[in-house]
């Protein structure tokens, strides 16, 4: 796991933003896609973006507590 504490807020910020359109893109590739290979890449990917997004969220939300 990675120590977001360390990112400055616009790093955050900027992360959390990549990550949404990350998920979008893969969520569209999916949509398009046809396969259990396909279907599988695309559940991981997606399924460690999220991971990821939920992280990044938990940290900004404690820097908002503050």
């Amino acid at each position: 796991m990675t120590d977001f504490s360390l990112l400055s807020t616009s790093e955050l910020a900027d992360r959390i933003a990549i990550l949404r359109d990350n998920i979008r893109q893969i969520t569209e590739q999916a949509a398009s896609q046809s396969g259990a290979a396909d279907e599988d890449r695309n559940a991981e990917r997606l399924a460690r973006s999220n991971d990821e997004l939920e992280s990044l969220l938990k940290e900004q939300e404690r820097r908002l507590r503050g």
